[in-house]
């Protein structure tokens, strides 16, 4: 089994709360991430994909075709956007970078089973001292 990474960036705001509650509530729970007038951070993306090697190409995936699925299911998305508000995928989720993952996987995994391989982990920095990682 080979494991295969490739990395991203994108820049994206959000705020983290919930509309069912009040400022109050909202301040209480996610603090100073539930500003009401965004907040924004550089994000880092890492996937990892699996799997055995192609005997034809020495492969587990093509690195530009894993390239050209994370950017057009999730950088063109997310890159310079607001996640709250113009992100499909992230619709009606409270945008922590934990529901972030997720739904990142989910539109991923797809996409790379189709082109032949299986998606190990999806990995994003948030801050320096803030990473969330998902496995499925």
């Amino acid at each position: 089994m080979i494991y295969l990474t490739r990395r991203e960036r994108f820049s994206a705001a959000h705020r983290m709360y919930r509309p069912d509650w009040t400022d109050d509530q909202n301040n209480i729970v996610f603090g100073k991430c539930s500003n009401p007038n965004w907040h924004g951070h550089n994000y880092i993306l890492w996937v990892t994909v699996k799997g055995e090697l192609s005997p034809e190409n020495g492969f587990v995936l093509n690195m530009t075709t894993l390239k050209e699925i994370i950017l057009s299911r999730v950088i063109v998305k997310l890159d310079h956007r607001n996640i709250n508000t113009e992100v499909d995928f992230m619709s009606g989720k409270i945008a922590t970078t934990e529901n972030l993952a997720v739904s990142i996987w989910n539109e991923l995994e797809p996409e790379i089973t189709r082109a032949g391989a299986s998606l190990h982990c999806v990995k994003i920095e948030e801050t320096e001292n803030n990473t969330v990682e998902y496995y499925g």
